[in-house]
């Protein structure tokens, strides 16, 4: 296949992570290394360089920004995106966001051939946060047809987009999943995992309230505009001998403790998908989660399935599985078969035949 000049553009990128900044290095790494000249435009966060090559193929050109840290990820307001973004001659560009708009209008008023990758739930958000989100993804649904084509993560975000009136012909489904696989281990330590960034969405509130009739200790290991929440909420439920809040950890440290948890619990009121929950199948662990979204589609038989904003059932669903050893290695073994269904290289191999029919002009 005849190579291709690759941006990928959104205003987070390493040293900023998160799950949309994993999948734009998955899918840049090995598209260079499928012979494409790759480059991701993205905000200048303090001390990067505007202009970088890595050790994966791939270059990173940074713009002038500011960012206002009002939440997580920060606002940010960029210079001389598309001017820049013209530069770079693409073949085709891929864009991962919706709520910045310097780049969010001059990414939609690009001439070239563009696809948007679409990684949350329309209107995602809870209170204040969800009316703003979306408010903000009806006003962006002008600049979304403009594109050429739509990446949807899951099945389940490509169907709420079909329902929004976003034609399905417009769509491809291209999951996320692992590049390598952990090796397993024996080793189980006396506590149940729960790992990610703290905000509303992810429904930790009711998860703490449900600690009250779980005699078992949990680790919660992130930050975000709800970690003070959080801590306060244990606190007051007196609970500090239960829950363990570690903050944000190493890489090593994330490993360490997926590997050695009980199993993993994912309280979210929504979630697209959850990157954590792929690394966590990966690891043969049991998830237990509510049945939002993506996760039901994503996690299959590995999980345990509890109602969102129901505490005294993810209660019972936690405290069911701790005493029963049979149904979580009967989980466990589902999880590993279910994590091996998608690899990187089917993906990459789909999503670069995807480009190709853009850029040839048949995509249709």
């Amino acid at each position: 296949m005849e190579t291709m000049r690759i941006v990928e553009a959104n205003p987070f990128f390493y040293p900023f992570q998160g799950g949309i900044e994993h999948r734009m290095h998955m899918t840049s790494k090995l598209f260079a290394k499928r012979g494409h000249d790759v480059t991701i435009l993205t905000s200048r966060l303090p001390g990067t360089k505007e202009v970088e090559e890595t050790e994966y193929g791939y270059r990173i050109v940074r713009v002038p920004s500011r960012f206002i840290n009002i939440y997580n990820p920060p606002y940010v307001i960029s210079k001389n995106v598309l001017e820049t973004l013209n530069g770079l001659d693409a073949d085709i560009v891929n864009y991962n966001y919706r709520w910045a708009p310097s780049f969010d209008k001059d990414i939609s008023h690009y001439e070239g051939k563009k696809v948007f990758t679409y990684h949350n739930m329309w209107g995602e958000g809870v209170g204040l946060t969800g009316m703003v989100s979306e408010i903000n993804d009806n006003h962006y649904r002008k600049r979304l047809m403009r594109y050429d084509h739509i990446v949807a993560i899951t099945d389940c975000v490509r169907d709420d987009l079909v329902r929004r009136g976003v034609p399905e012909d417009m769509i491809t489904v291209i999951s996320n999943c692992l590049e390598t696989f952990p090796e397993l281990s024996d080793e189980e330590g006396e506590f149940i995992l729960n790992l990610g960034r703290m905000v509303s969405t992810k429904g930790l509130n009711y998860l703490v309230e449900a600690m009250r009739d779980v005699d078992y200790k949990l680790i919660m290991c992130g930050k975000g505009p709800e970690s003070k929440k959080i801590s306060k909420l244990i606190r007051k439920y007196g609970l500090e001998d239960r829950i363990e809040m570690k903050g944000w950890v190493s890489e090593e440290e994330k490993l360490r403790l997926m590997s050695t948890c009980k199993f993993f619990v994912m309280p979210s009121i929504y979630e697209s998908y959850g990157l954590a929950a792929l690394e966590a199948l990966s690891y043969g662990k049991p998830i237990v989660c509510t049945d939002v979204d993506g996760l039901p589609g994503n996690v299959k038989n590995a999980g345990s399935y509890v109602k969102p904003k129901d505490s005294k059932g993810l209660a019972k669903a936690i405290n069911d599985l701790l005493e029963n050893d049979d149904e979580r290695r009967r989980l466990s073994d589902n999880a590993l078969r279910v994590v091996h269904e998608f690899t990187w290289d089917d993906q990459i191999a789909k999503t670069e035949k995807l480009y190709r029919s853009i850029v040839d002009g048949d995509d249709n």
